[in-house]
């Protein structure tokens, strides 16, 4: 019986992953978000923490660690021990955008991650005024043929911004960039008339639009949404292929171990399957995802590939 039990102790001894994993977790886990508290980002890794901790018997903490567009909190993540006790907010700023934006980052977005699962997709929306003359996107196609277009983003490099050059691309349209400091700015002015157009994700727009405030011209997913499904795609009105979805995941830094990972997508599904949690996800205008892990890391792989395409045509810098 010695005998065999010293067989298992130094089996477990050379599989460490499967021992941690055993055990996982028996302590506090933190949450990076890499963005203020409020944000949609923050708000659903409190619905990961307070799931996780229920389920997985430990604290779950959300830390908020802001700057650079999320790349300073996602930065501090890829330099964190790999024991599944640092996980991270992925999402498409950081993880597709920023590696093309910026020439200097401190992580790699494949390299340096092991994806757990995406939680939630949310699509641009091309908005006008209701004022607008405007009507539907083909009225503004004909107009910005002729005559150049101011449109708003949040921000340079942000994905409204880039969403549109990505239509500016794929329609032909004269377009000026008017950038402002954040979603909330760019559509105040949208809605006043100062400016004419902007691409926003359907959470940013959703209350003015069933408030009549704002119209939306398409939307920029392979699908119409189930919260909009009167409102065409983008692809349907003549741009086969046009999308411009924004995600939210969450990853945990490279070499955890592969048990820690599976136990966490595994979470992850359960959570998403929940009638409350797909409720709560709806209010907030987020489509519930709960891929596999291989299939959200090819899924990053393609997105760092299309975002480095549509940065390096449209110039778009912040260094």
């Amino acid at each position: 019986m010695q005998l065999i039990g010293a067989f298992f102790a130094t089996l477990v001894l050379a599989v460490p992953g499967a021992a941690s994993a055993q055990a996982y977790p028996h302590k506090t886990v933190r949450i990076i978000s890499p963005f203020p508290p409020g944000q949609a980002t923050d708000i659903m890794a409190r619905l990961v923490a307070d799931n996780f901790a229920q389920s997985l018997g430990q604290p779950f903490i959300v830390e908020n660690r802001a700057g650079v567009g999320g790349a300073l909190g996602t930065e501090v993540a890829a330099k964190a021990a790999p024991d599944g006790y640092t996980l991270v907010m992925g999402t498409i700023g950081p993880l597709a955008i920023s590696p093309a934006l910026y020439s200097k980052l401190g992580y790699d977005p494949v390299r340096d991650f092991a994806p757990i699962s995406n939680l939630g997709l949310t699509p641009q929306t091309l908005v006008v005024s209701s004022a607008s003359p405007f009507k539907t996107l083909a009225d503004l196609v004909e107009h910005a043929r002729a005559t150049p277009v101011d449109y708003a983003s949040s921000g340079n490099g942000s994905a409204s911004h880039l969403a549109m050059e990505m239509f500016r691309s794929a329609s032909g349209v004269q377009l000026n960039h008017v950038p402002f400091k954040g979603s909330s700015d760019a559509q105040t002015q949208v809605l006043g008339g100062q400016v004419q157009i902007m691409f926003d994700a359907i959470p940013g727009v959703a209350a003015q639009i069933k408030a009549g405030k704002l119209r939306a011209l398409g939307i920029a997913s392979p699908e119409r949404s189930p919260f909009f499904p009167d409102v065409p795609t983008v692809a349907e009105q003549g741009y086969p292929g046009f999308a411009a979805v924004g995600w939210i995941g969450i990853v945990a830094p490279a070499r955890t171990p592969d048990a820690v990972l599976d136990r966490l997508n595994a979470e992850v599904r359960r959570l998403l399957a929940r009638p409350e949690v797909r409720e709560r996800l709806a209010a907030l205008s987020f489509l519930p995802a709960g891929d596999s892990r291989e299939h959200f890391a090819a899924f990053i792989r393609e997105e760092v590939a299309k975002w480095a395409r549509v940065v390096k045509e449209s110039g778009a810098t912040v260094d």
